[in-house]
């Protein structure tokens, strides 16, 4: 019987800092030996693979560009080195593949193929943030992106709100980098005072920014994170 090679979920760092501040030996390790991956882009990844292992010889590398725009036709060409026993990486842009990722299209393919998948170690801004928030981590949802349109993010904001109040479960969301302040704004202008906000940007780099505060207390103070990844938690008691 052909054995199959694994897929292996090489997290990547969440910005510009240094891969061993972050990352565990078993990621370039891993790296070291893979030469064939799945990543958003072939630019950024090719870059993160040279961060983490420098002697790897970029011409030796084969990359598949999964993203937005790519068919779910081509997936059965990407896992094709799996199926002829090769072992293969899956890398994000930033933090975990498979959350809130695309990549999770590919792992799924993986399990009904047969094929192992092996998740290493790495950042994952979702967690981080309810690891620092204080808020419930025994029950909490991301959420992923709120509506752009006005009317329908007031009303996942206070659905969200509710749903805390009534599980006590804390609600994580993001938004577009660019949007945040905005955001902001209509965080604290929607919901209860008593509401706690958690506000958590550039994770893992040396500008990181975790605050916990009631609604009331933010309200109190300037926060500009223009143009800056963060995380979003709202809980309600």
């Amino acid at each position: 019987m052909k054995s199959f090679g694994k897929l292996y979920l090489i997290p990547t760092t969440m910005g510009e800092s240094d891969p061993m501040d972050v990352l565990p030996q078993t990621v370039r390790r891993t790296i070291e030996v893979i030469d064939h991956y799945i990543v958003e882009n072939d630019k950024t990844a090719r870059k993160s693979i040279k961060a983490v292992y420098p002697e790897k010889k970029q011409s030796e590398l084969v990359l598949f560009t999964l993203n937005k725009r790519t068919e779910t036709s081509e997936h059965n060409d990407f896992i094709k080195p799996l199926l002829e026993g090769t072992n293969m990486g899956l890398m994000s842009e930033a933090g975990c593949p498979g959350v809130a990722d695309p990549g999770a299209a590919i792992v799924k393919l993986a399990h009904e193929k047969g094929i192992q998948v092996v998740p290493l170690v790495g950042p994952s801004s979702i967690l981080l943030a309810m690891m620092a928030s204080g808020m419930n981590g025994q029950s909490f949802t991301f959420n992923g992106y709120l509506p752009i349109d006005k009317d329908e993010k007031k009303s996942a904001i206070r659905h969200f709100e509710k749903l805390s109040y009534d599980k006590n479960q804390s609600q994580l969301f993001i938004e577009t980098p660019y949007r945040n302040n905005k955001l902001i704004e209509d965080l604290l202008q929607i919901l209860s005072p008593a509401t706690h906000l958690c506000i958590a940007a550039d994770i893992t780099l040396p500008t990181e920014f975790i605050k916990t505060l009631k609604v009331a207390d933010w309200k109190k103070l300037k926060i500009d994170i223009d143009k800056r990844p963060a995380i979003f938690i709202i809980h309600k008691m």
